[in-house]
């Protein structure tokens, strides 16, 4: 695993061994990057951050700063190392919480969430949801997720959002964005 593009170019990033985390493979992330291409001053939330590698990627890019919510300790271990490894300074902020209760007391607002939970957990409309009842999206802001095929976005009562969901051999990426973020 490593860095795609931007000022961490080709750093290698580490992952925790076993099945706690699933790490996003390169095309996927190529993929994800591809909806966002231009991070620069973006607020950026990586939920279920596992390595940090996708907030990594985005502050790589130009975000101005990062929030990484995870829960494991494993996980958390490899973030900082990862944090390391990058020398980043301080616009990564980590977050040790679950994601449920870091939404919903959150009151900041994101340009770019990405939400990555573990698969087939019933977890990817739970955090959906959560993130648009809290209005957590900034003003023209998106949402990406990445989930297990079988996992299907409910979209009812989501009328006023654009949602686009393309299959990527073994996960899905849909984004939701649009709806007049600031009155949700």
């Amino acid at each position: 695993m490593r860095v795609i593009s931007g000022k961490f170019k080709g750093r290698k990033l580490s992952c925790a061994d076993g099945k706690t985390t699933r790490p996003t493979m390169d095309f996927i992330k190529e993929a994800m990057f591809s909806i966002v291409y231009d991070f620069t001053g973006k607020q950026v939330l990586d939920l279920y951050a596992g390595s940090g590698s996708l907030g990594i990627e985005a502050l790589s890019r130009g975000a101005s700063s990062v929030d990484l919510v995870e829960f494991s300790s494993k996980a958390i271990k490899e973030i900082f190392n990862n944090l390391e490894t990058i020398k980043c300074g301080n616009e990564i902020k980590v977050k040790k919480k679950k994601v449920d209760s870091y939404l919903k007391k959150c009151e900041k607002k994101y340009d770019v969430i990405f939400a990555d939970p573990p698969y087939q957990k019933n977890l990817i409309n739970k955090t959906l949801r959560l993130i648009l009842e809290h209005q957590l999206l900034a003003k023209d802001g998106i949402v990406i997720l990445e989930h297990h095929p079988f996992e299907k976005i409910e979209t009812q009562g989501l009328e006023k959002y654009t949602i686009v969901s393309k299959k990527y051999s073994k996960c899905n990426i849909t984004t939701v964005s649009g709806g007049n973020n600031e009155n949700i």
